[in-house]
């Protein structure tokens, strides 16, 4: 295609060399959603060729879009953001939109920050990993003050917000049973903080499977925080009464962790002495010793999901609140075992 390097490209240029009409890439940049995949991507490779980008950029502008998703998230270096990310932005990609990171390191002031940033009408919608509107959080929080959002791995207590997660529930309900099967009778579940929406889920779960087990099991919970440190000391808390558990259903992976460094530091055995098994699937779980059995996310269809409601609400393809819950499976590896006989434990210490 012949075109003067200093003439802009214009909107012609795109559609002759896509090989598709000046009405179809009008719509692949305004509504991406109601175009075909394939022509999608030609449009998108033309617009790179040719430079129509600024074009594209300026007519979003006029439009009042800046096509771009906020993605607002506690910690960047929780080991289930990644997964997540990669799902988020591959479908963001995909339609034509950028993707920013807003990390509040579980803070109000950083949230703020944020918050200022959407003002200026430079993002067009929000994934909320945070498990709470932004800055207040309170349930009765006008909805209509924030750009378009869905939450993803942690519910946002707010009938108009769509979610996208595991079933939380439902997968520590199969984790529990999975350790009634092995024969334990006492499991305990260590837990996040109590304010974690997350934890009390999972600990609907235990206590679920806990009560369909075709005899009475004690309900055992023991708060940890999230973090192997918070593994350890409930383990610690644990060892100053009479009773011990033979199993522990933990909250999350890092959790987990914890709890088997406690125990093996003490010098017990996992899983002949206590079984462990965790949630989430992170990278370092198939990596430590014993390899941990655990529930995995489907971290990367969290993502894919989430964002497609976004895109959809936004471009009108849909409308929100939707919600999906995903089913978590059952990685089973190393660190559970039979129940140990009674009194095993003593002579093993």
């Amino acid at each position: 295609m012949s075109r003067s390097p200093d003439r802009p490209a214009t909107i012609e240029d795109v559609a002759k060399l896509a090989g598709v009409s000046i009405a179809t890439v009008s719509r692949a940049i305004r509504t991406p959603a109601k175009v075909a995949e394939s022509t999608r991507k030609k449009v998108t490779a033309a617009i790179a060729r040719t430079g129509y980008t600024a074009n594209a950029m300026a007519q979003n502008l006029r439009m009042q879009r800046s096509r771009m998703v906020m993605v607002l998230t506690q910690s960047i270096a929780d080991p289930n953001f990644p997964g997540v990310l990669i799902g988020l932005e591959r479908v963001a990609n995909e339609r034509g939109y950028g993707v920013l990171i807003g990390n509040t390191e579980g803070t109000i002031s950083l949230e703020e920050n944020h918050m200022r940033f959407l003002s200026s009408g430079m993002v067009d919608g929000l994934i909320l990993l945070t498990g709470h509107l932004p800055v207040a959080g309170q349930p009765q929080s006008p909805v209509s003050a924030f750009p378009p959002m869905v939450a993803a791995t942690c519910p946002v207590d707010h009938k108009d917000v769509s979610y996208v997660g595991v079933d939380d529930v439902a997968a520590s309900k199969m984790a529990t049973e999975y350790l009634v099967s092995l024969g334990h009778r006492k499991i305990c579940y260590v837990s996040a903080a109590a304010s974690n929406a997350v934890s009390e889920l999972r600990g609907r779960g235990y206590q679920q499977g806990l009560a369909e087990a075709a005899e009475t099991i004690q309900d055992w919970q023991i708060e940890g925080d999230g973090s192997s440190e918070g593994g350890r000391a409930a383990v610690e808390r644990l060892f100053i009464k009479d009773t011990l558990p033979t199993a522990f259903f933990c909250y999350n992976d890092d959790t987990a962790i914890g709890v088997i460094s406690a125990l093996q530091i003490r010098g017990y055995r996992v899983p002949e002495d206590f079984s462990v098994i965790g949630f989430d699937d992170i990278p370092f779980a198939n990596n430590i010793t014993p390899a941990l059995t655990t529930v995995r996310q489907p971290r990367n269809q969290i993502g894919t999901v989430a964002m497609g409601y976004l895109l959809d609400g936004l471009t009108g393809a849909e409308s929100l609140p939707r919600n999906t819950m995903l089913h978590g499976d059952l990685v089973v590896r190393e660190s559970c075992g039979p129940a140990p006989a009674p009194n095993s434990l003593l002579a093993s210490s």
